[in-house]
């Protein structure tokens, strides 16, 4: 497998899992937010069953039919990424196994967390699920989440493996990413919206966004821009998008995204315990803090 400069394109974003009132999950919406986020929110992918898709509250039942309805509704017009990623790496390659069964274009993989391998072990577990598998993988790095960081060493070392192509970078240290990148043919998407345009600048490729379920053209052209030299037009995309590129975490941005889209009349539903729906006063903050963006919701 030879390493494409943009695997996933530019823009992805990790979608949300619309739930019907009772909690259950709206196939018809996923399909149909699906179909926005691509036509309307210019998204070259998706990633299905993230963090910010509720997968920890979601069974595995659950992910594969989401994915299934996905690929669906938008698998020829985008590459579709499914989220696997566990703490336990023989449930992390159940899951890979079933996506790719699927027909899953990518798989994103996050540092096991809460257990806090070892750098050892963290390089065993995405091994071994790269190993299980014939997909592209990200590597999703997120140590203030998971509770351990994906060392500069480590990740160099398994970008030596032909399925580990990309990372998700949520890790906030431009230098450490900046060694990786001038070390690797790793594509690397900013995994924080506010920090895609430092990491363009640095050799990254993309986004996997949160804010762009409604930020998508934005941010879409100011990669673009950037890409294509206008270095000043991505500033002021950068600056036009920031209010919601980091008002969307106030937050998590679960709860900001779907009350967002429900004051747009597109699928979302409730959250699912323990997150709770966000507040009147919230969605007030998040449609000022859209305004400010020159979007409105």
């Amino acid at each position: 497998m030879t390493h494409d400069p943009r695997p996933f394109g530019r823009l992805l974003t990790a979608m949300v899992t619309p739930f019907a009132p009772d909690g259950s999950l709206d196939v018809e919406g996923a399909a149909k937010l699906a179909t926005y986020l691509v036509d309307e929110m210019r998204n070259d992918a998706l990633v299905v069953s993230g963090t910010t898709g509720e997968s920890p509250t979601t069974t595995d039942g659950e992910k594969e039919l989401l994915l299934r309805v996905v690929l669906d509704a938008v698998g020829d017009r985008a590459r579709i990424v499914a989220g696997v990623g566990t703490n336990n790496t023989a449930h992390t390659i159940e899951l890979a196994n079933a996506a790719e069964k699927a027909g899953a274009h990518g798989l994103l993989v996050v540092t096991p967390y809460y257990n806090k391998p070892p750098q050892a072990g963290v390089e065993r577990h995405f091994r071994a699920v790269a190993d299980a598998v014939g997909l592209p993988i990200i590597v999703y790095d997120i140590p203030h989440r998971a509770g351990t960081a994906i060392a500069t060493e480590t990740m160099c070392r398994l970008a030596e493996h032909e399925r580990i192509v990309a990372v998700k970078d949520a890790k906030g240290d431009l230098i450490a990413s900046s060694w990786v990148l001038c070390r690797t043919d790793l594509a690397y998407y900013a995994g924080d919206d506010a920090a895609t345009l430092p990491l363009l600048s640095i050799g990254a490729v993309g986004l996997v966004g949160t804010s762009t379920h409604f930020t998508g053209p934005i941010a879409k052209e100011m990669i673009e821009a950037y890409e294509r030299g206008d270095t000043g037009g991505a500033l002021e995309l950068h600056r036009r998008a920031l209010p919601l590129f980091t008002g969307i975490f106030r937050a998590p941005g679960t709860m900001l995204v779907k009350a967002g889209l429900r004051a747009r009349g597109l699928p979302a539903g409730p959250v699912r315990s323990p997150l709770v729906d966000a507040s009147a006063e919230e969605l007030d903050q998040l449609r000022l803090d859209a305004a400010a963006a020159g979007l409105t919701l």
